[in-house]
């Protein structure tokens, strides 16, 4: 798993190298505002690629004392990273786009060149965004979905530029501009969700659809009585999953352990790499009133 996911990183930096260079020489020989602002666009995938690529390298790494639960966040930490280099890239895009424009200065050349290194681009990307996404559903990694959404934006806003060449062809250069600006408004579109996911499991925010299949187990296993004090929290590909349930009264340790270790193995099978700790309480009338002063979580079937 670590092979795999190590080697589409690295083959992304590659295709980063490749494309920025091939990009900023284009973009400099032919002052094209929209194929140097996706040479910029095409550098700052490079870093995120390189910290993608480190990213994984250390974030399957097996818990250890300083680490208890394990080193999954560095993986949302360069999502982070890399939604700021998203936005670093929109700021320098939109400020040039309005200069030229304010300023008439539009005018740009466009040739052979042109057309080859964008059509170009946008096949490297889509096949670099496919690879990215098969192996970050796979092993629910969002380092590589972070660099996966970097390529797929990086095919939308090289057909923007495209557009606008085009349109250059024929005497309207201001629309090299124009397909610069919209460029940065897909960008950041995508960069706040990126940000957004990336954050919510910095700050553990509980993931709701993982809360939903977790109660939604609960809910049909006849030996859980009720539950309560359900929390969920992520830390890259891991999901780690706390509750306390309430089971018959009579039943001996050996069965409640039985349980409990069936309730393990029946959400194991449903969210990927996760690890379940469970608390197990007497279901007595005096016991459950008792936790619903205390815990108001408590949820009955």
């Amino acid at each position: 798993m670590k092979n795999e996911k190590k080697r589409v990183a690295l083959l992304s930096v590659f295709a980063a190298i490749f494309l920025t260079a091939f990009k900023m020489v284009i973009g400099v020989l032919t002052g094209s505002l929209g194929i140097l602002s996706e040479a910029l666009h095409s550098t700052l995938d490079l870093v995120a690629a390189i910290i993608t690529f480190f990213s994984v390298s250390i974030s399957d790494k097996p818990a250890d004392k300083e680490h208890n639960y394990g080193h999954g966040k560095i993986e949302n930490f360069s999502a982070l990273i890399e939604t700021l280099l998203l936005l670093i890239t929109c700021i320098w895009i939109v400020y040039e786009a309005i200069n030229r424009l304010a300023t008439g200065n539009t005018h740009i050349e466009v040739n052979a060149w042109s057309y080859i290194v964008v059509v170009t681009a946008i096949i490297v990307d889509v096949k670099r965004s496919r690879a990215l996404y098969k192996v970050a559903k796979k092993h629910n990694s969002q380092a590589l979905e972070a660099d996966a959404l970097h390529f797929s934006t990086d095919i939308w806003s090289s057909a923007v530029v495209l557009f606008g060449l085009i349109c250059a062809n024929f005497g309207f250069y201001f629309a090299d501009s124009i397909a610069a600006l919209v460029v940065a408004v897909l960008v950041i579109s995508v960069s706040f969700k990126l940000g957004k996911k990336a954050v919510d499991v910095l700050l553990d925010t509980a993931p709701q659809e993982k809360v939903h299949i977790v109660e939604e187990k609960l809910f049909s296993m006849p030996e859980v009585k009720s539950f309560h004090g359900l929390k969920i929290r992520s830390a890259g590909a891991d999901t780690f999953i706390k509750v306390n349930v309430h089971l018959d009264s009579h039943l001996s340790l050996l069965q409640v352990h039985e349980i409990c270790d069936k309730i393990e193995r029946e959400i194991n099978s449903l969210i990927n790499r996760s690890e379940v700790y469970i608390h197990a309480e007497p279901e007595d009338e005096s016991h459950i009133n008792n936790e619903k002063l205390t815990d108001k979580t408590v949820v009955e079937k």
